[in-house]
């Protein structure tokens, strides 16, 4: 009997009884959250707004195309927001996933984010292993599973997205075997041992197995799951070496060929490009420039509020730098905008105490009256704003414990026309693996990431523009829509499995 199984009492697999019915949607996206959220206005009813991101900027066109649809749950408990299908103003198709608030709590913030999250980054944080969680994990799921099998047409193409949802690709098998099932995981994956501690381990495998392809970040990500699709189901695998720049790796389940492999994501490059030379973010740079008091030195730091991101070591680091006179308080200043996230939850809670005490330390023993060294800022950044402060950064700090991509660093490339500026990137971070011409650093080294910021502020133009160079080529030849080609490509066999993979090593 699989793990946990016993002590819980539930079949996580078991679907509901087949349905008869099946929708038009020849491709249909599967994600936690639909592109929209719902905004209740100021007569007391509500309408839908649109909250696009780099996914949806890269599968929006292929839902068009194909005549598809997006199932995700819309941001609310609004009693007012059922599940009848959506017809967004322009035409895009979406069919809501009801949530309870109870069901949020146990499902979302519980297992998703307090059992998975912490798992699957290194244990940063303890995890929490709550059965009461899992059965909830397990229900949402499958609910999610049901409305995607009756948006999908027969032989449909159907693309799960992310940790929240890793039991519906064997769900949705069951209850339509007829379409074709690719999952990719956007976070990181753990290393086997730390996997290993999940109490309902063997059912996750099983249900990503239910995919015909899965896909993850990195190759070692391919290789951990390669390994547990082994040791916990007995199935055969093949091919050990999986990645970017090898062969899919293959776990043969019953009758059917699972392949598995890396597909680093990225940004809409081109179009970011184009917006960060707009008249109006170019104006606001120089404006955001003279409002910080023309520094020579401009730090930035931008990130969800996360234990994950290493907001505390840069944190630390800045302020070591100070204290060592290695940086000069008049002529820095290092602004870190912080967008909110998950505010119930404890662990994030006292995140945000110890960073804002540490911004209080450092402003009240090295900045003057009028003229702060760190500006914090603990809300979400307009888009354009945000261009603005990349534009107008002279070192931009990532620096995650643990990150499956972190698409902030690439962002912030794909705004550097000018060829100005430097990125300080943790190892850690996906996109080192692409963009090697960063000052790369460990971030439990602090040492090491001191030495790192230093020699970003003090390099010469001439370096500074070759690697800029260098990384911007990478990031403006691998986009977020190329990402969504070569899974899908793949998950329709047009990339085989004897075929070594489209490289993504970087253009220098």
């Amino acid at each position: 009997m699989s793990d946990g199984t016993a002590s819980d009492g539930a079949a996580p697999h078991s679907p509901a009884p087949a349905l008869d019915k099946t929708g038009d949607g020849q491709f249909v996206i599967v994600a936690n959250r639909l592109p929209v959220d719902w905004e209740r206005t100021p007569d007391g009813s509500g309408k839908w707004r649109r909250s696009p991101g780099g996914l949806v900027t890269a599968l929006e066109p292929l839902l068009r195309e194909r005549g598809g649809a997006w199932v995700g749950w819309p941001g609310t408990t609004d009693p007012r927001v059922g599940e009848t299908p959506i017809v967004f103003e322009d035409g895009l198709s979406m069919r809501p996933v009801r949530l309870t608030s109870q069901e949020v709590a146990d499902y979302y913030e519980g297992f998703s984010n307090a059992t998975l999250w912490p798992l699957y980054h290194n244990l940063i944080v303890k995890p929490e292993f709550r059965r009461q969680w899992w059965l909830s994990y397990v229900e949402i799921n499958r609910r999610f599973a049901q409305i995607a099998s009756e948006s999908a047409a027969p032989g449909a193409t159907v693309w799960v997205q992310d940790y929240q949802l890793q039991l519906v690709p064997k769900m949705l098998r069951m209850l339509r075997p007829d379409v074709t099932i690719g999952f990719f995981l956007h976070i990181p994956f753990p290393p086997v041992e730390l996997f290993m501690q999940l109490p309902w381990r063997r059912e996750i495998v099983e249900g990503l197995l239910g995919a015909d392809l899965i896909g993850f970040q990195r190759p070692q990500a391919a290789q951990n799951f390669m390994w547990l699709a082994k040791e916990l189901t007995g199935q055969e695998t093949s091919r050990s070496s999986v990645g970017v720049r090898g062969r899919f790796g293959v776990v043969r389940t019953g009758f059917r060929s699972v392949r598995v492999g890396a597909f680093p994501i990225s940004i809409a490059s081109a179009e970011i490009d184009q917006q960060s030379k707009s008249r109006a973010v170019r104006t606001r740079a120089l404006a955001i420039r003279d409002e910080l008091g023309n520094p020579d030195h401009i730090l930035l730091g931008v990130d969800r509020l996360d234990y994950t991101k290493g907001i505390d070591v840069r944190m630390r680091a800045v302020e070591e730098l100070l204290k060592e006179r290695r940086i000069d308080p008049e002529r820095t200043v290092f602004v870190q905008l912080a967008t909110p996230s998950r505010e119930r939850v404890e662990s994030y809670q006292a995140l945000r105490a110890e960073i804002e005490r540490e911004v209080g330390k450092i402003n009240g023993e090295y900045g003057q009256v009028g003229r702060p060294i760190v500006h914090y800022l603990h809300r979400p950044v307009a888009r354009e704003e945000l261009l603005a402060f990349y534009v107008a950064a002279d070192v931009m700090l990532v620096t995650p414990l643990a990150d499956g991509m972190n698409l902030v660093a690439k962002e912030y490339i794909a705004c550097r026309s000018d060829l100005g500026g430097s990125l300080v990137l943790s190892e850690f971070a996906g996109a080192a693996a692409e963009l090697r011409q960063c000052y790369l650093v460990n971030p439990f080294h602090l040492n090491g990431v001191k030495d790192n910021i230093v020699a970003a502020i003090e390099q010469s133009s001439t370096e500074g523009r070759r690697r800029m160079r260098a990384m911007r080529r990478q990031v403006l030849a691998h986009d977020v829509g190329r990402w969504a080609r070569s899974f899908l490509d793949a998950l329709a066999g047009q990339i085989d499995d004897t075929a070594p993979f489209e490289s993504d090593e970087p253009l220098d």
